[in-house]
């Protein structure tokens, strides 16, 4: 098992597939352990929906993206390698920086944005 002194690194490449979408959202939380973002207030909740966020948790950090869970067809695409990955319905953990998985859940967490923005916020 890769050392818990990897976690931070782990966050950080995690962090940055969440960062380009911040300027659209809301930061709840942005510290050493915890990024954390909101969408837009929803008409139809009233109250901001939670969008996206990635911990450092004791044995691994993780990456939440509520939208798999709000639709779950999205999660159908994911390569078995990211499906083991899951935890969940919204939770995928990770021990060790993982490039081509990496590369992977950016661009299910720009489906997941582009299809939150446009379906569930404000309807």
């Amino acid at each position: 098992m890769p050392p818990r002194t990897d976690f931070p690194t782990v966050f950080e490449h995690l962090k940055k597939i969440l960062k380009p979408y911040a300027p659209k959202l809301t930061i709840k939380m942005d510290n050493q352990n915890v990024f954390y973002l909101d969408g837009p207030y929803s008409q139809k909740w009233k109250k901001e929906l939670y969008f996206a966020s990635a911990h450092i948790k004791k044995n691994y950090v993780s990456f939440y993206l509520m939208p798999v869970y709000m639709y779950p067809d999205l999660v159908k695409e994911i390569s078995p390698a990211l499906k083991k990955h899951m935890q969940g319905k919204s939770c995928f953990n990770f021990k060790q920086v993982e490039p081509i998985l990496f590369k992977e859940l950016a661009a299910l967490t720009k489906k997941g944005f582009e299809r939150f923005m446009k379906d569930g916020i404000s309807s």
